[in-house]
């Protein structure tokens, strides 16, 4: 397997993660550990889905096939991945909230 994730794409990649993560954090309830550590999760979990998605689901296609490409990163595709890794952080921090 050829990873071809660039500086440019990698960068993107990590933004929409903590992007993702900002969304989680204003969307999990109330508490701020509970919302730093909801960010955190979600944060990790966007930039894995999204490297997976990426890089293995979509890394056989070419720039012409999948567009935008934007350094080898399948923005589209990642981004869907990330909405929906987000949602599902999200229900699980709502559904089983943490007792302390």
């Amino acid at each position: 397997m050829q990873w071809d994730l660039g500086l440019q794409g990698l960068g993107l990649l990590v933004a929409l993660s903590l992007g993702f993560g900002l969304i989680t954090a204003l969307a999990v309830g109330r508490g701020a550990a509970r919302r730093l550590w909801s960010m955190a999760i979600a944060a990790v979990a966007c930039f894995g889905v999204g490297l997976i998605t990426s890089e293995m689901w979509f890394g056989w296609a070419t720039q012409e096939e999948l567009q935008p490409n934007i350094d080898g990163l399948s923005f589209d595709e990642v981004l869907l991945s990330g909405a929906v890794t987000t949602v599902l952080v999200v229900l699980a921090a709502r559904l089983f909230p943490r007792r302390a």
